[in-house]
């Protein structure tokens, strides 16, 4: 079968960019690679960043499905964006950067690093180990996402408490990084926060229904 045009567009584009090499402590090693061709079976540590993102009105978490055609973990849902930032990139600048890209969602409100120093190795999936120095972001936004197709297969709001019930279940089929950053972020602002106004909400209703 032949590769579509957006197939072909997307291989080059991803082509187009590099991945910082780092050490351990996240220290550039001055060594970059392609972006495709650096994820492999034995994926070197390199530069990267998550971020969740949370529309202000109600507190819901925007979770995003892989696009089926990307090298790495397609299909899969997980965080809202997830990226590598281009040598001598800021890390904010490169969360916007692939937020407007992927989401359409250029303009970020109280964009904070919560999570600097998250480092983790997947296993194999589909013949790819990702392998990353990974800040964790977190982010607000007023405005609904426009996917980029290119990148994203589908979008879903979902209330914080439902997440967690999905991660909790052990079955969530949601990524790996997703899975491994849970337990370090439900102890951190706003995520314990939000775990909080569940447990008040909760109890509330219990007292109300006896």
């Amino acid at each position: 079968m032949c590769s579509s045009v957006s197939d072909v567009d997307n291989v080059e584009a991803a082509e187009s960019e590099h991945v910082v090499f780092v050490t351990e402590d996240g220290v550039p090693t001055g060594e970059t690679g392609p972006k495709l061709a650096s994820h492999h079976q034995h994926t070197r540590l390199h530069l990267a960043f998550s971020c969740y993102v949370f529309r202000r009105q109600d507190n819901a978490f925007l979770l995003t499905r892989r696009a089926l055609s990307k090298k790495v973990w397609p299909g899969v849902w997980t965080n809202s964006v997830c990226g590598h930032p281009a040598q001598g990139e800021p890390l904010e600048d490169a969360v916007r950067r692939r937020a407007a890209y992927e989401l359409g969602l250029p303009d970020l409100d109280e964009l904070r690093c919560v999570l600097p120093r998250y480092v983790y190795r997947t296993p194999e999936f589909q013949g790819i180990v990702e392998h990353e120095f990974c800040p964790v972001f977190v982010a607000y936004t007023d405005v609904e996402p426009a996917a980029n197709p290119i990148e994203v297969e589908a979008t879903r709001w979902i209330s914080w408490p439902d997440y967690t019930r999905l991660l909790e279940t052990g079955e969530s089929g949601l990524s790996y990084w997703a899975n491994d950053q849970y337990p370090l972020l439900r102890k951190l602002e706003p995520f314990s926060l939000l775990s909080k106004e569940t447990a008040a909400s909760d109890e509330t209703a219990v007292t109300s229904s006896t």
